[in-house]
């Protein structure tokens, strides 16, 4: 409960120095980044700055990575803005209240699945989901934005085609002084960010489009251009709030906070444990889960509205050279400061800007080098890939992650319920006949021997029967089956019983099967359900050379001395068969 203790001793006078260092800059990029999250949640900008000053300074305090940076992010904020927009007009009181409610909901539930000790089910989240997800997240975020960037009127709660329809319909209506800021602060972002990546090209794009919108009032005068601006920003710490808590609202809420919670706590544990890899730190799947409930739970009551793990600005404060979670502390404690500061001159800050910065933030979120692999590596991950990104755009945004989870799930275990059962033979060219797998070399016209890779479970039950039969049936004199089970890592009793019903239908047709270098994980559940005994302890050997010795006791000696093969080792000293002529 208290994780701060545990790196307590890597604070030293020079870390403090590069953790505030990286802290400065960090608050620095987050307030531009707020402000942007903020309007794609569609909470009042403020509230994006809100959630990146307690929460981040919970998470820090409460999580286990160094370097991860808790605050408004992308996704969290595209599913926020698309579970709430049905149920509130966004920007409003009632709006921003149930963000506050689905906040604290995450977090409890974030909470919950820490101290459960359920870290590790993010894992089921797969890359082509989060990878398909963001990618239509981020044609959302242009799409919503389309209304600032051109100065028309596009009805909300629409889907994404009903969007670019509504802009179609309105190319007449385009306002060209509106569209030209938003083409400055487009371009000088991505000017910025090309020849000055060193500088905070967000910040650089929005005065430059703020000096546009400027000159074009001067010119032309605000009555013409109809330029509107985000309008001056609160200058005051995060004020006290309270979620409400009615049955009806957490009746509402359920399946968003459901569907957040699973996008931030993979987003989060992700980038902690990307980062951890380069740090050389080991990551805590379980305490990150605490870290990032507590510090939604207390932001939730600080005005902060759903907070998550940031890629951007924990890339940057890792390279920023922070060394301890202090950095985060130090970034939500500055940031709180340079609010004060800062806010009052959002007033000059134009939509049209607002709505270029979030094109450049959509744009970088697509992931064409990794989209490009997938496609071109596996066709089921393509499906997922797919079928997520087109839910994201045409349905709600919560089901698009549901149905990507869930085709996720069905992938893996159909995988894992389809083992491999290769047969394997001795290859006589090698020293010591070591088995290979190889369709060309003969095998023993009296056993079988095969290996499966994968777990022996009941899901997997019915391909290796089915596996068995076929075997047989092409090969029925193979009467004796040796199974190498050096592949096999789990078995459970649906599992074990086909073993043991295996072993009986062989033993009734003069055969027998046999285990060949069986793990603990394999003999311990055998030997604790009594189906060893069932299978026969002298068929279990610890090596193939072992194995190999017994079985050839128990196959039939006519069929060897009549046999031209001489698969092993053993059928050396047998004298070959008699021919005529």
């Amino acid at each position: 409960m208290l994780p701060f203790m545990r790196w307590r001793h890597r604070v030293t006078r020079d870390t403090l120095r590069n953790d505030f260092v990286a802290g400065l800059t960090g608050a620095i990029v987050v307030l531009p980044q707020g402000v942007a999250f903020a309007t794609i949640a569609g909470m009042p900008p403020e509230y994006g700055l809100y959630a990146g000053m307690i929460p981040a300074i919970v998470a820090a305090l409460f999580g286990s990575s160094w370097h991860l940076v808790s605050g408004p992010t992308t996704a969290a904020s595209i599913v926020l803005f698309s579970s709430l927009s049905v149920f509130a007009e966004p920007g409003t009181a009632e709006y921003v209240g149930l963000a506050l409610t689905l906040t604290v909901m995450v977090g409890v539930i974030q909470l919950v699945m820490g101290l459960a000790r359920l870290g590790t089910l993010v894992n089921f989240i797969s890359h082509s989901v989060v990878i398909g997800f963001t990618a239509g997240a981020a044609l959302l975020i242009a799409s919503n934005q389309f209304k600032h960037f051109f100065g028309i009127e596009i009805p909300r709660g629409g889907h994404f085609h009903d969007t670019i329809l509504s802009l179609f319909s309105q190319l007449g209506d385009i306002n060209i002084y509106v569209t030209a800021v938003g083409l400055v602060t487009l371009l000088t972002g991505i000017a910025a960010r090309r020849f000055l990546p060193r500088l905070p090209y967000m910040i650089i794009a929005m005065v430059a489009g703020s000096l546009a919108a400027l000159g074009l009032n001067a010119a032309f005068g605000e009555s013409v251009t109809a330029i509107r601006t985000v309008g001056a920003l609160p200058a005051a710490l995060p004020p006290l709030s309270m979620p409400d808590f009615s049955l009806h609202t957490l009746r509402e809420l359920a399946p968003a906070a459901l569907a957040v919670t699973l996008f931030a706590l993979t987003e989060a544990v992700s980038i902690a444990r990307s980062l951890a890899i380069r740090a050389g730190q080991h990551i805590d799947g379980n305490q990150e889960f605490i870290g990032q409930g507590l510090s939604n739970i207390a932001g939730s009551f600080f005005s902060g509205y759903v907070a998550s793990g940031s890629f951007n600005r924990s890339g940057l404060n890792y390279e920023a050279g922070a060394k301890t979670p202090i950095a985060a502390i130090f970034g939500g404690s500055l940031l709180m400061v340079i609010v004060l500061f800062v806010a009052p001159y959002a007033a000059y800050l134009p939509n049209a800007a607002m709505a270029g910065i979030l094109f450049l933030v959509a744009w970088g979120l697509i992931d064409f080098h990794h989209i490009r692999n997938i496609i071109a590596t596996s066709r089921s991950e393509t499906a997922v890939l797919a079928s997520t990104f087109f839910g994201t755009l045409f349905l709600e945004l919560e089901f698009a992650i549901f149905l990507g989870v869930i085709l996720s799930l069905v992938l893996y275990l159909n995988r894992t319920s389809r083992p491999r059962v290769i047969s394997r033979v001795p290859d006589p060219k090698v020293p010591g006949r070591h088995f290979t797998t190889d369709p060309a070399l003969p095998e023993c016209p009296q056993l079988k021997i095969v290996r499966i890779d994968g777990s022996l479970f009941f899901g997997a039950v019915s391909h290796i029967r089915e596996s068995f039969s076929l075997f047989l049936a092409r090969q029925p004199e193979q009467k004796h089956l040796a199974i190498i089970t050096s592949g096999i890592n789990f078995i459970d009793v649906a599992g074990a019983e086909l073993l043991v019903q295996e072993a009986g239908s062989r033993r009734l047709n003069g055969g027998g099967l046999y285990l060949v270098g069986a793990k603990d994980g394999v003999c311990k559940p055998l030997q604790n359900g009594g189906y060893l005994d069932e299978i026969g302890r002298d068929h279990v050997f610890a090596s193939k050379s072992e194995a190999i010795g017994r079985i050839f006791e128990q196959l039939d000696a006519d069929v060897c001395r009549n046999c031209t093969r001489r698969i092993f080792s053993e059928c050396q000293a047998l004298p070959l068969p008699a021919t005529g002529g």
